[in-house]
Parts: C-alpha cells; sequence; structure tokens
C-alpha cells in the first residue's frame, strides 16, 4: 500500500545447525579451516555443542572424531554453555611466584557454590611484572587480589 509504514517481513532466525553450517561453509576455503571455523563458532554462541560435530565434520569431509579431538585438545573451546561470569588467575611461574596458587585456591573456595561464576586457570598473561595477573570478565588486571576479585563480583547480580 502506498504510504503504508509496515516493516518487511522479516526470515524467521536460522537455527544453530543452519548457523553452524553457514560459518563452515564460509570458511572453507581458507588453508586448514577447521581452527577459523571452530574460533567462529565459539565467537557466535560462546561454546560449542555436541550437535556441531558432526556439522562441522561433515562440511569439511572429515569423520566427527577429527574435529572431536580438536575441541578436546584446546583449553580454550568450551564444550558447555559459559558462566555469567569467568575469573581467570595467572598460572605461570612469575605470577606463582607472587602469590597465585593461594590466590587461585582462595578464589575458587570463595565461588565453589555460584554456578553463576566460573574461576578458572591460565598460563602466562603477558603482564608478568604486574603478577598475580588475571582476568574478570575478559578484563586484564595485574596485582590481582582476591579483595578486587570480591570487589567486582560485588557488582554482578546473582
Amino acid at each position: 500500500m502506498p504510504g503504508s509504514s509496515a516493516a518487511p517481513p522479516t526470515a524467521p532466525p536460522a537455527s544453530r545447525a543452519d548457523r553452524v553450517r553457514a560459518l563452515a561453509t564460509d570458511r572453507l576455503t581458507l588453508r586448514g579451516p577447521l581452527l577459523p571455523i571452530l574460533h567462529a563458532v565459539m565467537d557466535e554462541f560462546g561454546w560449542i555443542a555436541e550437535e556441531d560435530l558432526p556439522i562441522i565434520a561433515d562440511v569439511l569431509n572429515l569423520s566427527r572424531a577429527d574435529v572431536h579431538g580438536v575441541v578436546t585438545f584446546y583449553h580454550d573451546f568450551r564444550r558447555t554453555p559459559p558462566p555469567a561470569h569467568r575469573v581467570q588467575i595467572c598460572r605461570g611461574e612469575a605470577c606463582q611466584a607472587v602469590g597465585a596458587q593461594g590466590l587461585y585456591e582462595a578464589a575458587t573456595d570463595r565461588f565453589a557454590d555460584d554456578t553463576t561464576i566460573e574461576v578458572a586457570e591460565v598460563f602466562c598473561l603477558g603482564n608478568c611484572a604486574l603478577g598475580p595477573s588475571g582476568t574478570i570478565d575478559g578484563h586484564l588486571l595485574g596485582r590481582l587480589t582476591l579483595d578486587r576479585i570480591d570487589a567486582a563480583a560485588a557488582g554482578w547480580s546473582r
């Protein structure tokens, strides 16, 4: 109708399977496309679901076991949905020398019963002079303490 302000119809959202297939197909011509595909799935969904593996394997003409092996080999590929918040504490030698072990144990204990917060280890963030280093929801922090982690967590709705 002339003068109508109705929005044009939109396509229904793609299913996860359709989206994973599209991400894989878009990267098929890359040299060694498996890792870029897995990173793209992680970027879009935050994790790699079990049902994503056969789709990626099909697009790349690999076995499901080949894809599974790569996903489980690399620590950065999540197999479950991520929690709302993530605290990572460096466990590299320089940070260990200034108390990272105790900080990791204390943070792990502090949030053990909170499923919205994950405490994880990471090995070297390149911030060695300011150890113990870590990240809180992806933000790099040096001279990290349990008090600083608690201050960040105080702002999180749980």
